[in-house]
């Protein structure tokens, strides 16, 4: 398998309709909100939940493509299966003393993990396996407009226990959704981190396939309409690059459609996606995926 060649950034837009995209538990699970701006908020990690997800649908844990970050994982143990394919005993958080011994266990690790040799991982814990550093990298997500998260009410017609069976008064909760809300995230890819990992071009195909169909399997009832819309892809010809990436993101713009903008969004067709090819630097390859 061919390790990638080309260093990549990426713009990705999605959006979501009477949800709640990302959750904050300190805020009592209100959409995330930049307090300054009010600009919408997904951070990295919850993409990257969302990759791993769709990447276990796929592969359905395939040579090569079991996931390390994984619900209730015991990441000790994790570690364990690295140490008993090669036959070694772990030392408390400790590597093998031998390097090549050390090397190895790491690098079994990225082979058999698609997320460690996709994002890396610390993989210091009591049971050592090393530290990588993965070749992709993901910023939070931002909203293009600010949005307005709504409380809408709920109750519940049925009861936990026989006792409260008798009481007529039913369970009343609360949810959180914005009404709409277009997203936009950036993405780096290093293929010089990629040899590192051992990172492939099977794995970036399979990472670009995960970012147009991962919320296809992520419905809930907080998330009921979330849809991937724009996937712009900047390819360099060398592993390098050959231009600076916030000079390729300035080159997409999203603004908001002339006739009815005085209005909120609330649909993708409330706005226009352009990209300025003048500002992109020789040797850059636009590619749009979505």
């Amino acid at each position: 398998m061919t390790i990638i060649a080309n260093r990549y950034e990426f713009v990705y837009l999605f959006d979501i309709t009477n949800g709640n995209p990302n959750g904050d538990p300190d805020a009592g699970n209100l959409p995330r909100l930049d307090p300054e701006t009010n600009l919408g908020l997904v951070t990295d990690v919850c993409l990257k939940r969302k990759i791993r997800n769709y990447v276990t649908l796929e592969k359905d844990n395939k040579p090569g493509h079991a996931i390390y970050m994984q619900e209730k994982a015991v990441l000790n143990l994790q570690n364990k299966l690295g140490y008993e394919a090669l036959n070694l005993t772990p030392a408390d958080k400790k590597l093998p003393k031998d390097p090549k011994d050390a090397e190895a266990l790491t690098k079994w690790m990225c082979t058999n993990f698609f997320d460690i040799r996709a994002f890396g991982a610390v993989m210091s814990t009591g049971v050592n396996c090393g530290q990588v550093r993965g070749p992709i990298q993901l910023a939070f997500a931002k909203s293009i407009e600010p949005v307005m998260p709504m409380e809408v009410s709920i109750t519940r017609m049925c009861v936990t226990n026989e006792k409260d069976a008798e009481n007529s008064d039913r369970t009343m909760g609360r949810k959180h959704i914005l009404p709409y809300g277009l997203y936009r995230a950036h993405g780096f890819i290093s293929a010089k981190l990629a040899e590192r990992t051992g990172f492939t071009e099977d794995d970036l195909e399979l990472v670009w396939r995960s970012l147009t169909n991962m919320f296809e399997h992520d419905r809930s009832a907080a998330r009921g309409e979330m849809a991937a819309r724009k996937l712009i892809v900047f390819k360099h010809e060398s592993a390098l690059g050959n231009a600076p990436a916030h000079m390729l993101f300035d080159a997409v713009k999203v603004d908001r459609v002339t006739e009815g903008s005085e209005l909120p969004a609330r649909r993708f067709a409330d706005y226009t996606v352009s990209i300025d090819k003048t500002k992109v630097a020789n040797g850059v390859e636009v590619i749009d995926r979505i």
